[in-house]
């Protein structure tokens, strides 16, 4: 009896001088956090999709929260709206950003880029990249695999099955920028969603020769230069020979879209001209 009393003291006794010890080394060394980390991140929309450049919204909220400017810091999914009120929160002002969305730069759907072969194996774009240039006589183009659709998280990019091509929901795309981040042969790009949702860019990414990339894509840009002289924007740049349109300076007159030859220059969410509804009559 004498025994198993003894030996319940000394384990108290242990428990408590443990429990002492940890506490005062816990007050010792403790980190006193800013309590306003955690009112901009209730603030955020707690998607953790890495889309802000940092491995969560609790990092993105530490950033700011030690901000002195908020220039460089962005919640995608959250938009201006999430950044007005964490700029309100911290004490400090916001530039409202033109809204993104992911675009594709490539229409190279089985209609327009004809098989050469077939891949029969795992179905990743990584995987495939790795091995061979795929299924089709172009270097560049969209592989089909599948890995944007994988990496996001908004449900927001499915592969059609009969483009064998991502196609994209505006309503759904928050620019997280996981999709561009996924795609080995960089096809992905986050562009402003213009107003209305129109915009204009160039659907291509192949850099051969004209002769050989349209050999390869029937809408391939071939660098002919035509949008690039047309433009009265000086919106567009030729760099081996591929035509990219600058965000920052294009206006929407839809001119190069009317000269390309190919058709390799998209235009999204403008109303249908009298002339085009005639030539779809027509066709």
């Amino acid at each position: 009896m004498n025994t198993i009393f003894l030996s319940l003291v000394v384990l108290g006794t242990i428990g408590l001088l443990a429990a002492i010890i940890l506490y005062v080394v816990s007050q010792k060394f403790k980190v006193e956090e800013n309590p306003i980390i955690d009112e901009v991140e209730a603030a955020l929309p707690s998607a953790n999709c890495g889309g802000c450049g940092f491995p969560g919204c609790r990092g993105f909220a530490v950033a700011c929260s030690e901000a002195t400017d908020l220039s460089n810091l962005f919640c995608p999914v959250g938009g201006n709206d999430t950044m007005k009120t964490v700029a309100h929160i911290v004490g400090l002002s916001v530039v409202e950003t033109k809204p993104k969305i992911a675009v594709l730069k490539c229409n190279g759907t089985c209609e327009h880029r004809p098989r050469t072969n077939q891949y029969d194996g795992a179905k990743s774009c990584k995987i495939i990249h790795n091995l061979y240039i795929g299924e089709t006589a172009c270097h560049y183009g969209c592989l089909g695999g599948g890995d944007c659709e994988v990496a996001c998280a908004f449900d927001a990019l499915h592969i059609n099955p009969v483009t064998g091509i991502p196609e994209i929901d505006e309503e759904k795309c928050t620019a997280c920028g996981a999709c561009v981040k996924a795609c080995p042969k960089l096809l992905l790009e986050l562009r402003f969603k213009g107003p209305k949702g129109k915009r204009i860019y160039v659907a291509c990414s192949n850099k051969e020769k004209g002769g050989i990339a349209k050999k390869a894509c029937e809408v391939a840009c071939i660098g002919c230069s035509k949008c690039f002289k047309v433009c009265p924007h000086d919106a567009i740049i030729i760099e081996n020979n591929l035509a990219y349109i600058i965000d920052d300076k294009c206006r929407l007159c839809t001119k190069c879209v009317d000269e390309c030859p190919t058709g390799s220059i998209q235009k999204l969410n403008f109303p249908i001209k009298k002339k085009e509804v005639a030539e779809q009559a027509q066709a």
